[in-house]
This record gives structure tokens, C-alpha cells and sequence, in this order.
């Protein structure tokens, strides 16, 4: 299928419910993977009435109700846990700027035409993707040697206890798993290139669990985990061929919903290949099941920001009765766009007030006269609907609050979820609400041993990764065939426990910036959950 593209006004013709124009997005799929709408409703004269049973709804499943399923990376599939509802989420998509279809779309096989990316992309712990020490560049050189001694002792010496390099584990423990022999191979897309810290936050989830699994006596075969780069678009479908003819690689967590992980993704399924990824997992009760990749009711991001947007605006409407919102969005992000209309369709439930949606990305936008003038217009809640290399421009925004007076009750989505905006927000972020899967709590088993791990506390991303990891090494364990691990997870598997303890199907857990000693270095501020 070739790609195409859509606004978001239907050219058909007909009337799709929830939908609202935004900028133009391209895609491979049936269905804009912004607004929901199919294919056919940008083409003048064609049928664009819905498929039998599902009404064009964004944020709503086949049924046309909601079905609050979470994606990951970040960033993400959901998991009941003993006691009650808890929410077991895959790595959240990769939110990228709106780009061009690369030149293989996702219907179309791989062909002779795509060649590996000669290694560049993929490492086991033969090249570092991430920093580099002395250290570690000398366990790469053994590695690549096949030195496992050599490999192990210079990355023990890399792992630092006082600087845990998540990076510098998972290679440790590759480089052990090889010398062991026959181990078992899954690989974990990052985005290493284009947000190394979000990389970072997930290759803790991904080494933790490596860690323990390894560490374990029933464990059987060790782990290996190879680590992909995906930032560039337009390499992965080379990429995705090289893994494809690495048949020792028995599945993949991560991949997002720009169009090259989409051309990726095609590949896998083509291949046998299974991918825990938001455009090819769904969940249902306590099943997950891999899905085709154009079969989109099922879509899990879409659903997740209608959460987001339901759980942001019934808080604000406690803090402020009947408020008035505006919502700060930027439009080469699909991720931002999307949060924006879910936090715009939830308005209506709690009497809320849209007073102005301002895209940040505009020329002239200049942060002090948009709060000065919202804050004339009556608006009393600011919402950060920003994509996470937006964190600068939402820093502005609450500087601009503070010096206002505070005007704005700022809240956010998960992607302002990061160090970067207590480090350089300082006092001006003081009191923000954010949206996030996940968040520390001192109670938590999970949190306690990352806390240990990592000398500090972690973020969703990193939880969220040990689920995703947890959920795929343990179908792999029980089956190591790739065509077995294909054919179980397209089945659907069920889930066993997993780090997260909330009930995500009517509300997103909320974090607030406060004063703490526990933030990152160069803050005093650190997220708490919100009582």
C-alpha cells in the first residue's frame, strides 16, 4: 500500500464524529494514525463510511468505548495483578516530527533492494551506541574479538556502582551469556541517537530485568539482549533486515508509530518475526496478543491520550470549577496533536472552557506575551500538551507563569516527565501536574530495587521497559523458536505480574513537582505522586 495523506477534513463527503483537522500527517496504514480517519475519507468521491461496527471516534476502540489501553517509550499493554487492577504497559512510541514515508511502505514485503545497515544500528556489545569510557570501549574491543574473558573483566570494571551504566550491564551480561554459551537473543529498540536519556531510561528497565533473569537458578538459558538504535527513520527498514537475518534474535521490544517503524514493523510480520510494539500488541482481559500491523481498532497510543486527556481535565475542573484551559501544543508532533484533541474532546464532561490553543512551533510565539495575554483572556489552566523535545519551550512557558504571578495551573503530559524540566524549570515549575504510566513510591518492590540499581530514583520508562522485557523473555523462554514465539504471541499469552500497581482505565496517575533531595542533580525539585 502506498502512503498517502490526511488534515483531518474529510474530502468524502461524509462525517466522522471526534474529528478535527490537523496538520497534514503521513501514512501507510488504513487509517491516520493522528485523527483515526480511513484512508478513503481523503479521497473525493470514494465511500468513507466506517467499517461494520466501528464508528471513527478518536480515542475509541471497535465498540466505540473507550478501552484505555496504554502503549510505552515512550514512550506504552495492560496486566492484572494480584489484588487488584494493575496496568502492565509496552514501551510508549517514540513521538518523531512529522517526516516523509520512507521508500518501503509497511504493506509491501521486504525486497533484494534493502541492504543491512552494516552494524551501525545494532550492537550486542561489539560497539558502544551509548557513552563511552575507557572501560567500556576496551569490553567492546574484546567483545568484538569474541574475548569473552577479556569482554567480561573490562565491562565489570564499566559498571560502576557509583554510575551505573545500563549499557555497560546489558553488554556484561552478554558477554557472560556468550561465554555460558547458547543463550537466548531478544532485542530492544531505543532511540539512542535522537534522545539518548529517554535510551537511557529504558535500557535500566531492559538490564534489570537482565540482571535478575540471569541471576536467577531457573532461569535455564542466559540472556542476551541486542540493542537497537531507531532514531533514523529512513534506515530502519535496513535495520529491520538485518535483525530479520539474525535468526538467533527471537523478538523485539519497542518501535514507535512514525513511518519508518511502520515499514519496520511490516517487515517483522512478513518475516515471523514477533514485536511487542504500540501498532502491533493488543490486550484483552488478561491476554496479550500480537496483531497485524494495519488492523488499528486496537490501536494503543490513541487510546492512552484519551486517558491522559480525561484524567487532566476532570483534575483541573477539581482545582477549578468549570475551567478555563489553554492548551500549549507543538504541530510537527503527531504525539502532541493527538494529546491536544483528546484533552479538547474531554472538555464538554466537565464543563471545561477551551480559551485558546496555541502551537508553540509558530514564528512568532514568545512565551511571556502568550501567558500575559491568556491570563487577560481568563484562562487559569495551562495544559503542556508538548512532545519530550518540547522542554525547553515548556520551561519558558513556566517561567513566563511565574513571572505573571502564577496565573496558570500548569499541567502536562508524560513527555515533560524527565530531569531536564526540574534542572532548568527551577522554582518556576514548582506545583506542575503531569499525566505519567507510572511513579515512584518508596513502598514499591520495584522502585526500592531500582533505587539500589541505578542510585536514584527511575522513571515510567524504565518500569514500563522491565514489564515489556519481562512479558516477551518469558514467552521466548518457554519457546525459543522464532516461528514458537510468533505463532504464541499472535495467540496471545498471559501475563503474569508486573512492576505497576494502578488502575489505568479510568484515570492516568498523577505526579507533582514538590520540593525534595531526591530529584536529579542540580534540582530541588523531584516528581511525587499526587495524594
Amino acid at each position: 500500500m502506498s502512503s498517502w495523506t490526511c488534515d483531518g477534513v474529510p474530502k468524502d463527503g461524509k462525517q466522522y464524529p471526534g474529528v478535527s483537522p490537523h496538520s497534514p500527517q503521513t501514512n501507510t496504514g488504513p487509517d491516520c494514525i493522528i485523527c483515526g480517519l480511513p484512508r478513503e475519507a481523503m479521497e473525493p468521491g470514494k465511500g468513507g463510511t466506517p467499517k461494520p461496527g466501528k464508528t471513527v471516534v478518536a480515542g475509541t476502540s471497535g465498540s466505540g468505548k473507550p478501552s484505555w489501553l496504554i502503549p510505552v517509550i515512550i514512550a506504552i499493554i495492560v496486566l492484572i495483578l494480584g489484588g487488584g487492577v494493575a496496568v502492565f504497559l509496552l514501551l510508549k512510541p517514540q513521538d518523531q516530527a512529522i517526516e516523509p514515508s520512507p521508500s518501503l511502505s509497511p504493506s509491501e514485503p521486504a525486497s533484494t533492494s534493502i541492504t543491512p545497515s552494516q552494524g551501525q544500528s545494532v550492537s550486542r556489545g561489539e560497539k558502544l551506541l551509548l557513552s563511552s569510557t575507557p572501560d567500556k570501549q576496551a569490553g567492546a574491543d574484546a567483545f568484538a574479538q569474541e574475548n569473552w574473558p577479556g569482554a567480561i573483566a573490562a565491562y565489570q570494571k564499566a559498571v560502576n556502582p557509583s554510575q551505573p551504566d545500563p549499557e555497560a550491564s546489558i553488554y556484561l551480561h552478554n558477554a557472560q551469556a556468550k561465554q555460558a554459551g547458547n543463550p537466548i537473543t531478544v532485542a530492544v529498540a531505543v532511540p539512542v541517537t535522537s534522545s539518548p536519556d529517554s535510551a537511557a531510561e529504558i535500557l535500566r528497565g531492559v538490564a534489570q530485568y537482565q540482571t535478575e533473569y540471569n541471576q536467577s537458578a531457573t532461569s535455564g538459558r542466559p540472556l542476551e539482549v541486542a540493542i537497537i538504535d531507531n532514531s533514523d527513520p529512513t534506515m530502519a527498514p535496513n535495520v529491520a533486515q538485518e535483525i530479520i537475518d539474525s535468526p538467533d534474535i527471537l523478538g523485539i521490544v519497542g518501535y514507535g508509530i512514525d513511518p519508518g517503524s511502520q515499514a519496520a514493523l511490516q517487515q517483522y510480520e512478513n518475516a515471523g518475526v514477533a514485536v511487542l510494539s504500540p501498532l502491533t500488541s493488543s490486550f484483552q482481559g488478561s491476554t496479550l496478543k500480537t496483531i497485524p500491523i494495519d488492523k488499528k481498532e486496537d490501536e494503543l497510543l490513541r487510546n492512552y491520550l484519551q486517558a491522559v486527556g480525561k484524567t487532566l481535565s476532570e483534575y483541573a475542573a477539581q482545582q477549578k470549577p468549570s475551567p478555563n484551559i489553554a492548551i500549549f501544543y507543538n504541530s510537527d508532533s503527531g504525539y502532541s496533536q493527538q494529546l491536544q484533541q483528546e484533552i479538547i474532546n474531554s472538555l464538554p464532561e466537565v464543563q471545561g472552557n477551551l480559551i485558546q490553543q496555541i502551537d508553540i512551533t509558530s514564528p512568532n510565539f514568545d512565551a511571556n506575551t502568550v501567558v500575559s495575554n491568556l491570563q487577560n483572556s481568563g484562562a487559569n489552566v495551562g495544559i503542556l500538551a508538548l512532545s519530550k523535545n518540547k522542554v525547553s519551550q515548556g520551561v519558558d512557558i513556566a517561567k513566563a507563569n511565574e513571572n505573571s504571578g502564577f496565573p496558570l495551573l500548569l499541567m502536562g503530559g508524560d513527555e515533560l516527565y524527565n530531569a531536564d524540566i526540574l534542572v532548568q524549570g527551577g522554582d518556576a515549575i514548582a506545583g506542575i501536574i503531569l499525566a505519567v504510566p507510572w511513579s515512584f513510591s518508596p513502598t514499591d518492590d520495584f522502585a526500592k530495587d531500582a533505587l539500589q540499581s541505578w542510585k536514584g530514583r527511575v522513571s515510567w520508562r524504565t518500569a514500563t521497559a522491565y514489564d515489556a522485557t519481562k512479558a516477551l523473555v518469558e514467552t521466548v523462554s518457554q519457546n525459543p523458536d522464532r516461528a514458537l514465539v510468533f505463532q504464541q504471541l499472535s495467540n496471545g499469552i498471559t501475563l503474569s505480574e508486573s512492576t505497576t500497581d494502578f488502575n489505568l482505565f479510568d484515570q492516568v496517575p498523577l505526579v507533582q513537582a514538590v520540593r525534595g533531595n531526591q530529584g536529579p542533580k542540580g534540582s530541588k525539585y523531584q516528581f511525587d505522586p499526587l495524594r
